[in-house]
């Protein structure tokens, strides 16, 4: 039996195995129909980025020697069904870190493009039609941010210039953070209808699906603009379409429910919405910081040291 690490990188590559420490038999498998070696060995498993949930759980049930099992995605939801599956005392970690820069700079322009109309502009410039006219801008409004986690802080670092008139913080619980008071969940009901832009930042969990339904979006103040870089599921699609067909409130939205979102859905014609496909995390920025935190982390894990980023460890 060998200690593997599986790896959606190409082990072959030099910058991939820059940095990682000796002892480990490295294998690389990004999804594929074929595995590269026998599931039972491995010891440490990173689960390929952006592969559909059945293709990234298909070789839990065998892997009876895991210790660790390293996303590459912020958010863990997509491995909770094959958790079942796993040895006790295996320990799921996420890519803190890792998406910060790529999905603050994507939530920024879409708040950016949806208040200064700029698919508007777009489509009359495929069109040849000049639309000009008098738009919203980010300055001087008040923006909340629900799921203050690392995601949501990067997103204010990024609002700092833009000379917004506040930024409010909510997360789970309430606490406080290096820039003030971050309220918890409860404080909702009060908190959005001083909101201009309510940004999403928020993990899927029981408690954040459906979140923003139709209790929360009527909440909103007439005219403000919801942006979701979160999930899909955190969003109730169809409360929000009842909203957004009456142009009361406006969306952008990186994550739909459902997603792919099937070319018929009445959201992709929304009066005042905004999609993009899930595209918060692939860019440029995603590889170098992917192979820092890998790098980290099997360095911490082949001297036995604590590992970033455990979410949860099976059977505790």
């Amino acid at each position: 039996m060998t200690s593997d690490v599986w790896l959606p990188f190409d082990p072959k590559d030099p910058d991939t195995l820059a940095g990682l420490p000796e002892g480990f038999g490295y294998r690389f498998w990004d999804g594929g129909p074929d595995f590269p070696a026998d599931p039972a060995d491995c010891v440490f498993y990173v689960v390929p980025y952006m592969r559909p949930g059945e293709t990234v759980l298909r070789p839990l049930p065998a892997m009876t020697s895991v210790r660790v099992v390293q996303t590459l995605t912020a958010g863990v939801d997509h491995m909770q069904p094959g958790l079942r599956h796993l040895p006790p005392g295996v320990r799921l970690c996420n890519a803190r870190g890792v998406h910060e820069a790529s999905t603050a700079e994507l939530a920024l322009a879409l708040i950016l493009a949806s208040l200064r109309g700029i698919p508007d502009f777009v489509r009359g410039q495929d069109r040849g039609e000049w639309r000009s006219g008098f738009r919203p801008a980010l300055a001087d409004r008040t923006v909340l941010i629900v799921g203050y986690g690392s995601i949501g802080s990067a997103v204010e670092d990024r609002l700092t210039p833009f000379e917004v008139a506040r930024v409010t913080r909510v997360a789970r619980s309430a606490r406080e953070s290096e820039r003030g008071p971050v309220h918890p969940l409860t404080a909702l009901p009060e908190l959005l209808p001083e909101a201009d832009v309510v940004v999403l930042t928020t993990p899927l969990t029981e408690e954040t699906r459906g979140l923003a339904g139709a209790d929360f979006l009527a909440r909103m103040k007439d005219g403000a603009l919801l942006v979701n870089v979160a999930r899909g599921p955190v969003v109730d699609t169809k409360a929000l379409l009842a909203e957004a067909e009456t142009g009361r409130i406006t969306a952008a939205l990186d994550v739909t429910d459902p997603e792919p979102l099937p070319r018929e859905h009445p959201l992709w014609r929304a009066p005042g919405v905004l999609i993009s496909p899930h595209v918060g995390g692939p860019t440029s920025a995603f590889l170098p910081r992917a192979r820092r935190l890998l790098g980290a982390q099997l360095n911490r894990f082949a001297r036995g040291e604590p590992l970033a980023n455990v979410v949860l460890t099976t059977g505790a």
